[in-house]
């Protein structure tokens, strides 16, 4: 059991965000979070000195090589350092993916996009920077912290090493490490996930920095062939959604089917994938964590509706999202897990043993109080 540390008082980046209906939970529950993650919770063994301060757990309680590991030198001048991707029974790849995204999510704050409230997000912060494009950079302190990180996830993919190149002329410009980065990373993240989970080969698993690339493989594995792929595409609502599969959004075009998609394999097209981590049917919620999601690895709360004799599915959210509507439901070929997968991680247990559910995080009702007495 962890023991529960004395923390000092220290403002942490601006990274988490939830619905209105959230506002009433103080601040400092969530600062309580990411402290308890700073002061030591977990310490890594084998990762960097970043990756232990910022909550990755030793690789007793997870195995998993940092994606900090996949590269070499500091930004500017990063270079790739060849890792083999792992391999494992698909018995276990389902928990595993879920395991890997959780523990990405809380090294980047445990930050929070929920649309259950249909309304704007706002900041726990008590601070935020200022707005540049659609989205704030990251604080410079912050950028540099992840910044082998997010090259880790790009190093998995056949074009890495360009990639990171590219990266490091943008760090090379006047403004530096400033949390923009050069190219959209949220591919690269899901590739990196799968490439640590035992998806290690292309044919199980086409690992690229666009989503298309995996989605049209698990169209093609949908239409008989791709028969070694970790996933099968299906139109949302068909099949059980589950712990492990993927959510898959488009924007341009604005697929609103399988069928659209599979007019066009091959062909780019800008698309989005999450990985579901839990589904709430009581609360008709689905939780999903996705990279480079208000630039961090966040977790999104879909609410979930389900007609008469059909499947639990993400409700259309033309409210908040009208022109990156879901399309694509990746089922994973592996043996279903327990719906409430998130609530089982290492990480999360982890958690438990040094925070109170009320303490916990900001994500109300996201675990239920019966978790702490099992992990610790």
């Amino acid at each position: 059991m962890f023991a529960r540390p004395a923390l000092p008082f220290v403002k942490r980046p601006a990274l988490a965000y939830a619905a209105p209906r959230a506002v009433g939970i103080r601040v400092l529950n969530f600062l309580r979070l990411s402290f308890a993650l700073f002061a030591g919770l977990i310490v890594a063994s084998n990762a960097s000195a970043a990756d232990a301060r910022y909550g990755r757990l030793p690789a007793e309680k997870l195995e998993v090589t940092p994606p900090s590991e996949r590269v070499r030198g500091p930004a500017g001048q990063m270079t790739l350092r060849p890792v083999t991707c792992r391999a494992g029974p698909m018995a276990e790849t389902r928990r595993r993916i879920v395991d890997v995204a959780v523990q990405e999510w809380g090294f980047f704050g445990f930050p929070i996009v929920d649309y259950t409230g249909l309304e704007d997000e706002v900041s726990f912060s008590l601070e935020r920077p200022p707005w540049r494009g659609r989205f704030p950079a990251l604080p410079q302190e912050e950028a540099v912290r992840v910044a082998a990180s997010v090259a880790g996830y790009w190093a998995v993919t056949p074009q890495g090493s360009d990639m990171i190149a590219r990266q490091n002329r943008a760090w090379g410009e006047p403004w530096g490490v400033d949390g923009r980065w050069a190219d959209p990373w949220s591919a690269a993240f899901i590739s990196w996930v799968m490439c640590e989970s035992g998806l290690g080969e292309t044919g199980q698993f086409q690992r690229a920095i666009a989503h298309w690339t995996y989605i049209d493989q698990a169209i093609r594995a949908r239409d008989g062939g791709a028969s070694n792929a970790g996933f099968v595409a299906h139109d949302i609502g068909v099949e059980p959604i589950a712990p492990g599969d993927l959510l898959c959004s488009s924007r341009r075009p604005a697929y609103r089917s399988i069928a659209e998609r599979r007019r066009q394999l091959g062909i780019g097209a800008r698309t989005h994938c999450d990985i579901v981590v839990k589904v709430d049917e009581a609360g008709n919620r689905i939780f999903a964590i996705g990279g480079n999601v208000r630039r961090a690895v966040s977790l999104k709360l879909f609410p979930a509706i389900r007609a008469p004799g059909k499947n639990l599915r993400p409700a259309n959210l033309p409210d908040v999202d009208d022109e990156r509507p879901l399309f694509a439901h990746l089922k994973l070929r592996a043996p279903s897990i327990e719906a409430n997968a998130l609530d089982n991680t290492p990480t999360i247990k982890a958690l438990d043993c040094v925070l109170v559910f009320e303490e916990r995080h900001p994500a109300y009702g996201l675990l239920p109080a019966s978790i702490p007495a099992r992990a610790c």
